[in-house]
């Protein structure tokens, strides 16, 4: 039986002045599902991803979260929906704590005689908490976040998501730049969320990477979809080839045929 659709995008249309960025673009994501959003430079992903991320609004289209229309004004919007969106540069404060990056701006606050405290015994408890269920291995709960490893950040990043309760973690390249060791690492995160029922967005330009994690696979090419792949029934050079657009202009040429 197919798992439900936690997210759903139909038609959606972004233009910049006269350049069209989406075209009638379809999206969906499953419950539990990794699903790959691969395309070429100027494919739309960035577009897409920051319209679910609530950092643009859509021409036109419509989005659903549960089957309910939701349409998202700013980021807040999105993350109070349960929408994370963890970007390349990740925006981590590196002179701040682990715990404080994932606390940032939902700090637990107590009182002592009716003035209001920072309640970080509870903040490090927790973030300890996330983190395990990560297996995210760091030195310290107060280490500062820019004495990490590219890995490391990426844990600590994916925790914050946890611990707004997000049920769609949007993954904006997150193997880029990193060393091989840590690249492991990252996937196994993702495969982490997924057995947690996590709904995972993942953007990544390493196809095998992809191949590894993903359960489906959306393909964007000049702002429109082009493919929805099943990554258990396709191969690495087929996912190439609706990228570079040759899988398309071959598929085609056999209708023409």
């Amino acid at each position: 039986m197919t798992d439900p659709l936690k997210l759903s995008m139909r038609g959606l249309v972004k233009r910049f002045g006269g350049v069209v960025a989406l075209d009638s673009v379809d999206f969906e994501l499953r419950r539990g599902e990794v699903m790959a959003l691969v395309g070429d430079n100027g494919a739309g992903k960035s577009t897409l991803i920051k319209t679910l991320a609530g950092a643009h609004m859509p021409d036109e289209g419509v989005m659903e979260i549960d089957g309910a229309p939701v349409r998202f004004t700013s980021p807040q919007d999105a993350w109070n929906r349960g929408v994370a969106t963890i970007f390349q540069e990740l925006a981590l404060a590196g002179k701040m704590t682990i715990a404080d990056n994932i606390f940032l701006g939902r700090e637990i606050v107590r009182k002592v005689a009716g003035i209001p405290f920072l309640d970080r015994r509870e903040m490090h408890r927790r973030s300890k908490e996330l983190l395990e269920r990560l297996d995210v291995v760091v030195p310290d709960i107060h280490t500062w976040v820019e004495y990490l490893s590219g890995g490391q950040r990426q844990g600590v990043a994916i925790a914050r998501a946890l611990n707004i309760d997000a049920e769609v973690i949007v993954m904006d390249e997150p193997t880029a730049a990193l060393a091989v060791a840590e690249v492991r690492k990252v996937l196994e995160f993702i495969k982490a969320l997924r057995r947690q029922g996590k709904s995972v967005v993942l953007i990544s330009h390493n196809v095998q990477d992809v191949m590894e994690v993903s359960d489906r696979i959306t393909v964007l090419r000049r702002g429109r979809r082009i493919g929805l792949l099943e990554t258990a029934n396709t191969t690495p050079e087929e996912v190439v080839g609706y990228i570079t657009g040759a899988a398309l202009a071959q598929k085609q040429q056999l209708e023409q045929a």
